[in-house]
């Protein structure tokens, strides 16, 4: 009976190690190795200082106006502009009155010994009134 209890428990403990052995291995095959006939882009031969064409050129342009499309129709879906229209433009009028305030604030602390950042700072809040009043258009046009 000694022996059973001996050979229960070296094969438990054989199993053990197979385990911690097939746990620490690395079996993401997916990275290291390619399947059939896939190349590495790396190793191409073929001219090297050619890129490949951008989304919408040539040939593939109808599939990346469907893809924009279709993001266009999943964002409107997220929006719902026409029940939150209210909602929204209330948004940006606040996000119009807090630049507007910023803007102030910008141009009443003015560092007279470097005016160039405050200015180029006044023009970007600028930029982004336009923005907003871009954003307004928009809100408005969606009805």
């Amino acid at each position: 009976m000694n022996k059973d209890f001996m050979n229960l428990f070296l094969f438990i403990v054989i199993c053990f190690v197979v385990y911690l052995l097939y746990k620490n291995f690395n079996f993401n095959f997916s990275q290291n190795y390619k399947e059939g006939m896939t190349s590495d882009s790396s190793s191409s031969t073929s001219t090297p200082n050619v890129t490949p064409p951008a989304n919408g050129v040539a040939g593939n342009a109808a599939a990346y106006g469907a893809t924009l499309k279709a993001s266009t129709i999943k964002l409107q879906d997220t929006f719902l502009i026409t029940k939150y229209r209210s909602d929204y433009e209330n948004a940006i009028l606040n996000l119009d009155d807090l630049l507007n305030n910023l803007m102030l604030q910008t141009a009443l602390n003015v560092d007279t010994s470097n005016p160039s950042a405050a200015v180029k700072k006044l023009a970007d809040m600028n930029q982004a009134k336009v923005a907003l009043n871009n954003v307004m258009k928009f809100v408005d046009a969606s009805k």
